[in-house]
Order: structure tokens, then sequence, then C-alpha cells
């Protein structure tokens, strides 16, 4: 009896499936919602899910409202912008550690600088998670520690993984519309000083974490 099976392609697990899935319709969503935007309109979810041939129900499940769509969408069309900037700014496989703390400094300014410009789309991005938290679909698309990790990336192997993870974690702290938020908000910094401040504890942080590299290296074996 000939294999029913051959000739199929491999499966992909239940799980796996959806997730995919799910990313494919968000992605639609929001290249369907920049694409009404570029066209001189302020789409609403349910013009966006028609132009897309998603049900409306679907799309609310992913942007419960306008706000949050169109600032996904506007931010959306950041990625590529930020992404050069990053690349930019990487140093070489062999940087020292002024390359270090020089790459981080140019990144942190990248960030804050798209941040403030941007500030009132992130705010509202802000805004709708924290009103919508209980959504599976609603979340975060941040790729802050992608972009941490992008500038830091020849320095991984030479920091460690435990070191590396941890000042990567801590760098998140500095940048991004959170911390744009605390500075201005909270300490009633000006948009340039937050830049400034930002920079300066991304620097303490670098310099803290080279300093702990240093001593281990120093520290004899035995």
């Amino acid at each position: 009896m000939p294999n029913s099976r051959a000739g199929r392609p491999p499966t992909v697990p239940t799980e796996t499936g959806r997730v995919r899935q799910k990313a494919r319709t968000r992605n639609l969503l929001v290249t369907t919602a920049r694409r009404l935007i570029a066209s001189g309109r302020r789409p609403t979810v349910a013009e966006v899910a028609d132009a897309a041939e998603v049900s409306r129900r679907t799309a609310y499940r992913y942007f419960p409202s306008q706000k949050m769509l169109v600032s996904d969408a506007v931010l959306d069309a950041l990625r590529p912008v930020m992404e050069a900037a990053i690349a930019a700014v990487t140093p070489a496989a062999d940087a020292n550690a002024d390359d270090l703390e020089t790459s981080v400094d140019a990144m942190v300014v990248a960030m804050q600088r798209l941040t403030v410009e941007h500030e009132w789309s992130l705010r509202t991005i802000i805004h709708e998670t924290v009103l919508h938290q209980g959504s599976a679909e609603v979340r975060r698309r941040g790729r802050r520690v992608e972009w941490i990790e992008m500038a830091m990336k020849p320095w991984r192997a030479r920091l460690g993984e435990a070191r590396h993870a941890r000042l990567v974690a801590a760098l998140a702290l500095c940048v991004g519309i959170e911390a744009l938020l605390v500075l201005r908000d909270i300490s009633g910094l000006s948009p340039a000083q937050a830049i400034e401040m930002s920079q300066w504890m991304a620097r303490a942080l670098v310099n803290q974490t080279l300093a702990e590299r240093a001593t281990v290296r120093r520290k004899p074996k035995g």
C-alpha cells in the first residue's frame, strides 16, 4: 500500500503556525495603513481592515483604536531609518574600549533624537498598550534591545555573555519613550537636556562594565 504521506511538505506545529499567521495579519494591517496614510488619509481601523480584506473584528483585536494603528504604522516606517543610523555607528570587529563608548554614545543620540521627533506617537502607543494590556494581540513591537545589541555586537564575545546581556538590559532603560517620559515629565528636562542625560547614563553603564571587566582580567588565576 503506498504511503499517503509521501511527497507531502513537512507540517508546521500548530502553535508555530498560529504565531506566524498572527504576525502576517498584523504586518498586513500595518502595511495597508501605511499605504493609506501615504495617500493623505488618516484611516480608521475599519477602513484599514476593509482595504486589507481582513475582518473588522480581527483588526480591532490587533489595534483597538485608530490612534494605536496610525501610530504603529508611522513608527513602522521609521525602522529602516533607525537601523541605518545604528549600523552607521556600529564599531568594527577589532573595536577598543574607546570605540565601545563612542558607539554607544552615538547609538543613544540617534535613538533619542528620533524618540523626541516622534514623541507624541510614542506616547499614544504607550497609552493604548497600557489600556489594552489584557489582549494577547496588543503587544509592544519595539526593537530597542535588537538595536542596542547591533551597536554592541563586536563586543559581545569580549564582554562575556552575562556581562553583555546585563549591559544591554541596562542600556534599554536609558533610551526609548519610557526614558524620555521620566526625564521630561518627572525631571522636567528639555528635549536636548533629556538626550544629554541619556548619554550620561549610558556612558556610566559602559564605564562600569569596562571597569568590572578589567578587574576580573587582573585577578590572578589559581
